[in-house]
């Protein structure tokens, strides 16, 4: 390293240099042989300031290794500087100095061939940053706070400010620190490895956050891996991959309102309607080179957006640092790391504190079932198979092309539950969606007869992951009150948002992938031949109740050739809209919190393009207009009627009125609250999924009386022909469908009714 520093350079008069009069002795010559040929775990022991008796004489031996400097000098307090002689043809130099004990404050400066002169604090002067206490936790998988440990972090030792340092990779035989501040030569910082733990740990003085480092490791086979920290705070913009140190977090948060409330409700028992975003894609600056916005500048246009249309939450996919653009943040390189392409980590606590005063939860998208194989990252982190299997059978997702962590390993389980942690703790996020959690719990999931290795007991079951998966939801919910976890589940796995105590896996809420598929293509059927799959529409119901369901509509259905929502409708343009509305009046209507993917509201043709901005410009189509008047007027009926959200979970909250009718392909139930009838908390629902206007049609009705047209999906301010029941119906007490009363209805065509009693 050849710079000058803190005012010292060529032409700079040095301090009067005392030579060292006795020559270091050789005793240490095979340690030092080791630190200067780079396999050194314990460069501490060499390097710093050691107490030292020579004959009658006390003092201390200072030893400074560069392999380019030609003279080092040790700046002592007071201003002397001694020389210290070059006592190894590597770059160790060292000098005794008598009469001095420790702690010792001093300096080193290191002088170049060219003239040049490099001063600075002496990383090797001071204790570990981590203690006993750390080392067993993260052993044992139970540090709960190991963010606060590994990684990189503005400290002050003994009064003086840097950056602590630590790591782990314990197959290394050498792990040193490497950045811009060293011109990325591992030569001079070495770290000290504490012990079996297998943790390398460093305290660079004088470093300061916005710094650019790696870690540079040997491994057992003698190679050289350069890898990005795990646990980086910030990352550098991609196609950078270097990590950066950040300052400790000195954000004001504004949510404490917010923050109050969100232990005391039941999640199960509120009205829950997500609006899933990818923040690259939500909004872009055409103007600057069609740049996305940064978190600061999208916070009050999404978090406005959101309430405007009714969402309770926003749902971001994933959003730690990630590579390449195209994998939407499901390949993670950066677990700790806020994507830096929108912004700093403050940046983003201020993206949810703005949400939170919008009366907008946040939810993320999270990825521990797998991670990518770029080389800078996890994959064979110190040489072996550290965060993954060694064994393919188990360690990798061939569908994928990703890695699969190691959840039988305590140290990894610990990564990945701090991690969890962090977001909830550091950024006020509200909820987790574990993604492909399917993949987790199975051993052959995607996997070829005997390419996949059973269980101890020779099952499919992955017993580790399941054990994982307990214990995360365990720490969330008791740690965070009012934070919910939510599982991207697609087989029957049982059990998945039962208690752990009774053998479930703790989730709070499981994704209705069944719901979707069997809805979807309920849907995209031309209405002639739905009469075929009524069965799509009422399967469902059979399991609603076997787990805490969310309805999604997610990105995944309007990618790949699946076409948009409004693309997979049948039918000429008025009807493709029509079922939208219908599709979406029977969403927001069934048993089941509710989640739609950004741009539903637009209804654009083309699919999601994750490079460009969603098509804004699609509002001020009429037809268009309509389906957002519906949305908005559909959101409102949902979050202001307890029937549709109180009993999600219950199935005392939803009766089917008649479910029988294939041949005109129309169903009807009802939507209770928690306190029946009588308070007058029940709606009735209608739905008629063919283009024919149907008159006469007799549904029951819990109640004789004067029922409100709450909503109709075939009004003309949404686009419809306007056809219905003009406001409301009388129900009779005519017994029908099982119900004491029954009004006879005009049902219009591809809508939905809601009914309740004003």
């Amino acid at each position: 390293m050849r710079r000058r520093t803190r005012g010292v350079g060529r032409s700079d008069p040095p301090h009067t240099a005392k030579p060292n009069t006795r020559r270091e002795p050789r005793a240490g010559a095979p340690e030092w042989d080791a630190l200067v040929a780079g396999d050194c775990a314990n460069p501490h022991a060499i390097l710093g300031a050691h107490p030292e008796r020579r004959g009658a004489r006390h003092g201390v031996c200072l030893r400074a290794l560069h392999p380019d400097a030609i003279a080092v000098e040790t700046l002592l307090p007071g201003g002397d500087a001694v020389a210290l002689e070059r006592v190894h043809a590597g770059g160790l130099f060292a000098a005794f100095v008598p009469n001095r004990s420790l702690p010792l404050d001093y300096r080193l400066r290191f002088r170049f061939a060219d003239g040049s002169v490099w001063e600075r604090e002496d990383p090797y002067r001071f204790l570990p940053t981590l203690g006993p206490l750390d080392e067993h936790l993260f052993a044992e998988g139970n540090h709960r706070e190991l963010y606060t440990r590994m990684g990189a972090h503005c400290r002050e030792v003994d009064t003086t400010a840097g950056i602590a340092f630590a790591v782990w990779a314990p197959s290394a035989r050498r792990v040193s620190l490497v950045g811009d501040f060293n011109r990325w030569d591992g030569r001079l910082f070495p770290m000290r490895c504490l012990g079996v733990s297998g943790i390398w740990e460093i305290f660079v003085p004088g470093l300061a956050a916005g710094a650019l480092y790696k870690f540079e490791i040997k491994t057992a086979a003698g190679e050289i891996r350069l890898k990005t920290d795990p646990f980086a705070f910030m990352m550098e913009r991609p196609p950078g991959t270097a990590a950066r140190v950040v300052a400790e977090s000195t954000y004001e948060w504004n949510d404490g309102e917010w923050m109050r409330a969100r232990p005391v409700a039941d999640p199960r028992r509120v009205p829950m309607a997500i609006y899933e975003v990818h923040l690259g894609s939500w909004m872009r600056v055409p103007e600057e080179g069609n740049r996305p916005l940064s978190y600061r500048e999208i916070a009050p246009k999404l978090a406005a957006h959101a309430r405007e249309y009714g969402f309770t939450h926003i749902q971001l996919l994933p959003i730690a640092e990630y590579p390449f653009e195209g994998s939407w943040g499901y390949q993670v390189t950066g677990y700790f790391a806020p994507t830096s392409r929108f912004g700093t980590p403050d940046d983003l606590r201020y993206f949810v504190d703005t949400c939170h005063q919008h009366g907008i939860g946040v939810l993320l998208d999270w990825v521990p079932a797998h991670f990518p194989k770029d080389d800078f990252a996890l994959r064979r982190f110190d040489g072996s198979a550290l965060y993954e299997h060694a064994d393919p059978r188990q360690g990798e997702h061939p569908e994928w092309g990703t890695l699969v962590f190691n959840y039988g390993r305590n140290e990894v389980r610990n990564f990945l539950l701090a991690n969890a942690l962090y977001w909830l703790d550091r950024f006020h996020i509200d909820g987790l969606r574990v993604d492909a959690v399917a993949s987790m719990l199975y051993l052959d999931y995607s996997r070829a007869e005997g390419a996949w290795v059973p269980n101890p007991f020779g099952g499919r079951e992955n017993l580790e992951a399941v054990a994982f998966l307990r214990r995360l939801n365990e720490l969330v919910y008791g740690l965070f009150p009012g934070v919910v976890t939510i599982a991207e589940e697609s087989t029957a796995f049982p059990a998945v948002t039962a208690p752990t105590y009774l053998g479930g896996l703790g989730f709070g809420f499981k994704w209705d992938m069944g719901w979707m598929n069997d809805t979807l293509d309920y849907m995209r059927r031309d209405p002639v031949h739905r009469r075929y799959h009524h069965e799509r529409l009422t399967f469902g119901m059979l399991y609603a109740y076997s787990e805490n369901f969310i309805l999604p509509l997610s990105h995944d259905e309007v990618v790949y050739g699946k076409r948009s929502l409004l693309g997979k409708m049948p039918g000429d343009r008025w009807q493709q809209f029509a079922n939208l509305r219908l599709l979406l009046g029977y969403l927001y209507t069934r048993p089941g919190k509710k989640l739609l993917f950004m741009g539903t509201e637009l209804a654009p043709d083309n699919e999601w393009n994750h490079d460009v901005s969603l098509d804004w410009h699609l509002a001020s189509d009429a037809a268009r207009a309509g389906l957002q008047r519906f949305l908005r007027d559909l959101a409102a009926l949902y979050r202001g009627e307890p029937a549709l959200w109180q009993n999600d979970v219950d199935p005392h909250g939803f009766t089917w009125i008649d479910c029988h009718d294939p041949a005109s392909s129309v169903i009807s139930y009802l939507r209770r609250a928690i306190d029946g009838p009588a308070s007058g908390r029940t709606v009735v629902c209608v739905f008629n999924f063919t283009p024919v206007p149907r008159h006469g049609y007799r549904v029951g009705f819990p109640e004789a009386g004067h029922w409100r047209e709450r909503l109709n999906g075939d009004a003309a301010l949404y686009g419809g022909s306007n056809l219905g029941n003009a406001g409301a119906v009388v129900a009779e007490p005519v017994p029908h469908h099982g119900q004491p009363a029954s009004a006879v209805l005009v049902l219009p065509p591809l809508a939905a009714l809601v009914f309740d009693r004003g």
